[in-house]
């Protein structure tokens, strides 16, 4: 064959970027048949991945491409010289249902499940020319559809596949129309999506016509027709040739593009639903797309207005390509088929492809060798697969990347959206948004190029400045934000310099619309107020959000310089909040005395730091609001707040129950449980120095004796404090808590205060000495300021300790023993009772000595009994073997083994000691008396107490019973 690819490829025009345009949008490749062939093809079919091929014998081959090794022959009922060749075939695109015609005007069925052709009665004689399917593309039947032949006739059928030998394939056959144009060389069908399944749009095509219907079918009712109420009740819109130059030799065919491919990596979203038609006639091929709007006859005005004619004259080149001569001009064109965005046709034996958009040819090549003719161009709708058949090859004509110029032809159409769409690598989007920016600011529609220049390359310079010269700051702005948006993260020096002018730009919008809004009065003729006040919104609103997403592109100190020079608090103090800053808010708003705002912000920290670097100013001024947020606080650390409460107390001139440092410190104290000493110091000094002219202790005193007998606060701190301060009842506590009731007593009676000097005395209870001691300097003090007798009498009383005797040294020299006579004699009573009681006591003590020598004696008399089979506790052994130890408790052990588990279970010293005698008796290292004394000390260590019932056995008590090496089962119940 005459396949020449150097001379076939008719290259596109150079387009920046674009690597793969060395390569043909086309490749014919010549399919390796993997089996032989007994006779010619006549006719081929491909759908759903299923080619069908049809030999001049009669047999059908059904080939699964995607099982190609499986085959299906299949004959027909009759032989070729009975019912005619095979003249041609017809494929639904499931590849379900196929329809068999023969030169003779035989037709059958055959179903994608059966390997049995079946006839079909009512189409005998019925020479098909074309076939629309149903566009719900059943399955178990081909439902209703369109069958064109010969004579113009154009039917409503329906077939069904049946098993049983007697019944019909076809349900009922219906003449619907018939044309005087001769055959029916094309048919569609399809549905209008949104206008319900009920309306549809049928095309027709004879050699000189073209019809387009669209109307509502009838419903099938079992077994009538549906599309006779169409045919009745619309006109068609026809778009005929010239009858003159009408060709009857010219080949006439209608195709429709294929479906859209959905699992590619560049779905063409915008072409999901709208198909394509090419109608070959003799004048070329009449294309347009197939609208699905509107649902009246005006489609078919709107879809041929559209369409447009590729001349068959652009198509003929009579040049010469791989040395022989190509097709004459005047020839006509075969067949034609219909990829996504081309239109190949088959001329003699030339395949060629021009782009459907602009009729550029995009290939032609030679496919076929001199004399050998093409039956036919078939596509797979579904799978996107275009074929080519001769008598004896088959040709695949593979697409390669057929879009890769649209977006180039798009762009020259000024359809910028569609030219995006197909554009596929970085530098095709480019040129697009910079070819579309250029046309959109030439037409003055300055922000819609702001959007598209902020996403191309081109000079950023030349961008600004052409807003600058047309002024036009919203969509310099807008083009800012996109350019910003493209920018990468390690481009810190751009991103901060278009961020920052931002900001300068936001600024300048926001004051002219304020000017515009205080000015209305003057401009209320050209400016509505409330649209100004709108858009003033729109514009915070849009500044808030830029420096929301942007906050980390922004230097702080030139934002600041930058709202601060537009004098805006409101958009400064929105940055500040928004990075965080609240050192700034806070200072800003103390700055102006805004307590109220201040506390605002204050109230949403969680860092402990800001608290404490302005709890000074603001307990100074809003106390109470403060401590209430500082309640709420659970993370501060109360001692760094000090200052600021001291600060605040020293200013404080009110009462104690509403002091706020007092308030808080307690709250830190009761609640948050502190053991800090500072805070609890703090406390105590707030508590003692507040100017208090009544004297109330209350406040201090509960304090501290809340903290009981380990208080958190340093005693010699407050007591200096209280002393300091005059604090009696105070100082009193906190010389008791320490135990210096004498100083505690000595304070209380240097005040006066008798009352409560008597009541640190008691406390001293358990020091009868010491207690005495107390309540004898009360006693002189009471008795100094007495004015008789009677006074100290009646003290007297309120104490056990104290003797008349006590108190007879305080009184004045010249009172009269008279006046205390019966306290005098009562004490000699007492004296006397004490004597006889102390006596009584000695003849007890000296009876009970006598006691003890007698039991003294009796121990030298003490024996045992042992009983001749005993044996020892330790060993089991007799006991009688060797020398042993007997214990009042009756227990006996030999003597080394008692020696042994005393060693045990004694203490480090009492068994080092044991082993010192045992290693000088055992080697004669002493002798005479002293050995006999060291023998004696080794029986009273060892023999101290029995092992078994003593102190010994109390320290094992964590032993087991059944020890490692034992019978666990002799303890079984």
């Amino acid at each position: 064959m005459a396949f020449d690819p150097s001379n076939g490829f008719v290259a596109s025009s150079d387009v920046p970027g674009l690597a793969d345009g060395l390569l043909p949008i086309f490749d014919v490749e010549q399919v390796q048949l993997q089996f032989s062939i007994a006779a010619d093809f006549v006719s081929a079919q491909t759908a759903n991945n299923v080619l069908i091929l049809a030999l001049s014998n009669g047999r059908i081959l059904r080939i699964d491409l995607n099982k190609p090794e499986d085959i299906d022959d299949i004959d027909l009922p009759k032989k070729p010289t009975e019912v005619g060749v095979i003249r041609r075939m017809f494929l639904d695109p499931t590849a379900s249902h196929l329809i068999i015609c023969t030169s003779q005007g035989e037709n059958y069925y055959l179903h994608s499940q059966s390997r049995h052709p079946r006839p079909l009665a009512r189409l005998r004689g019925v020479s098909i020319e074309s076939i629309a399917w149903n566009p719900s593309l059943p399955t178990a039947s081909t439902r209703e559809i369109l069958i064109g032949a010969s004579d113009g006739n154009v039917y409503e059928g329906y077939i069904e596949h049946s098993t049983e030998f007697y019944r019909k394939e076809e349900k009922y056959l219906k003449v619907l129309h018939k044309l005087p144009d001769g055959p029916v060389t094309g048919l569609w069908v399809d549905t209008l999506p949104g206008a319900g399944t009920d309306t549809r749009r049928i095309m027709i095509s004879t050699q000189s016509r073209l019809f387009h219907l669209v109307g509502k079918v009838g419903k099938n009712d079992g077994g009538g027709s549906i599309y006779s109420k169409l045919f009745e009740a619309e006109q068609p819109v026809v778009h005929e040739l010239p009858r003159s130059t009408a060709a009857t030799a010219a080949a006439s065919d209608l195709v429709i593009s294929p479906d859209t491919p959905q699992d590619t990596s560049r779905p063409y979203d915008g072409d999901v639903n709208e198909r394509v038609f090419a109608w070959l006639s003799s004048h070329g091929i009449y294309h347009g797309q197939l609208l699905l709007s509107p649902f009246t006859s005006e489609l078919g005005n709107k879809v041929f207005s559209e369409a447009q004619l590729l001349p068959r004259a652009q198509l003929m080149t009579p040049e010469r390509a791989g040395g022989r001569r190509m097709t004459a001009s005047n020839d006509y064109i075969n067949a034609i088929a219909l990829t996504h965005w081309h239109i190949i046709s088959l001329i003699g034996d030339r395949v060629v492809a021009a782009n459907r958009l602009t009729g550029d040819i995009v290939y032609d090549q030679v496919i076929l060798n001199q004399g050998q003719k093409a039956i036919g161009l078939c596509v797979d709708i579904q799978k996107n697969t275009y074929w080519l058949f001769t008598s004896q090859e088959i040709f695949e004509i593979v697409p390669r990347d057929e879009d890769r110029d649209i977006w180039k032809i798009m762009l020259k159409l000024k359809k910028f959206d569609a030219a995006l769409k197909h554009a596929h690598t970085p530098a095709q989007k480019d040129a697009v948004a910079i070819a579309s920016g250029d046309y959109l600011l030439s037409k003055g529609q300055f922000n819609e190029a702001a959007g598209v220049y902020g996403k191309s390359s081109k000079p950023f310079e030349e961008v600004a400045l052409a807003f600058i010269d047309h002024n036009q700051p919203d969509a310099l702005r807008k083009y800012l934000l996109g350019k910003l948006s493209t920018f990468k993260k390690s481009y810190i020096m751009q991103r901060q310099m278009i961020a920052s002018w931002l900001i300068e730009i936001f600024m300048a919008k926001l004051n002219s619309l304020d000017d515009t809004i205080i000015t209305r009065a003057e401009l209320s003729e050209t400016l509505n107020p409330t649209q100004t006040r709108e858009q003033l919104d729109v514009v915070r609103a849009e500044y808030q959000e830029f420096v929301n997403r942007h906050k980390s592109d922004l230097d702080r100190k030139t934002v600041y310089a930058v709202i601060g020079s537009h004098g805006r608090e409101e958009e400064l103090l929105y940055y500040a909040d928004a990075i965080n800053d609240y050192h700034f808010v806070l200072s800003y708003w103390v700055q102006r005395e805004r307590w109220s705002e201040a506390l605002r912000v204050l109230q949403r920290q969680t860092d402990p730091e800001v608290f404490y670097s302005y709890s000074s100013v603001l307990m100074t001024h809003v106390a109470a609001e403060l401590v209430d947020i500082l309640m709420r606080q659970a993370n501060l650390e109360p001692r760094n707040l000090i200052p600021a409460l001291l600060e605040y107390d020293r200013n404080y001139k009110g009462p104690l129950s509403q002091n706020q440092a007092i308030r808080y410190l307690l709250y830190v104290v009761n609640q948050l449980q502190s053991t800090d000493s500072a805070v609890h110091n703090t406390l105590v000094s707030i508590y003692a120095a507040h100017p208090s002219t009544s004297k109330d202790e209350s406040a201090l005193l509960s304090y501290l004796e809340s903290q009981g007998d380990e208080p958190r606060f340093d005693p010699d701190f407050a007591l200096r404090l209280c002393i300091q301060h005059h604090r009696v009842l105070s100082c009193a506590h906190i010389y008791t808590s320490m135990g210096q009731y004498l100083q505690a007593v000595q304070l209380a009676l240097a005040h006066d205060e008798i009352d409560l000097a008597i009541i640190v005395a008691e406390r001293a209870h358990s020091n009868p000495p010491l207690r005495k001691k107390l309540w004898l300097a009360v006693a002189k003090k009471v008795i100094s300021q007495s004015n008789g007798i009677k006074t100290a009498i009646d003290f007297l009383r309120r104490c056990d300790l104290l003797k008349i005797e006590d108190l007879i040294p305080f009184f004045p020299d010249f009172v009269v023993i008279d006046d205390f006579k019966e306290e005098i004699c009562s004490a000699l009573e007492e004296y006397s009772r004490n004597i006889d009681s102390l006596r009584r006591e000695m003849d007890e003590s000296a009876a009970t000595a006598t006691n003890i020598k007698v039991d003294i004696a009796a121990l030298d008399q003490r024996y045992a009994i042992v009983e001749p089979g005993e044996k020892c506790y330790v060993c089991g052994l007799p006991l009688l073997s060797r020398q042993f130890f007997v214990f009042p408790c009756q227990h006996a052990f030999h003597s080394d083994c008692l020696g042994k588990r005393v060693l045990e279970q004694a203490g480090p010293g009492k068994a080092k000691r044991i082993r010192e005698c045992q290693v000088q008796i055992s080697r004669g290292l002493v002798k005479g008396r002293k050995r006999e004394e060291m023998i004696g000390e080794l029986d009273g260590l060892v023999g101290e107490a029995c092992i078994l019932c003593s102190e010994y056995a109390i320290k094992r008590i964590d032993e087991p019973f059944v020890k490692e090496n034992e019978d666990k089962e002799e303890w079984a119940l």
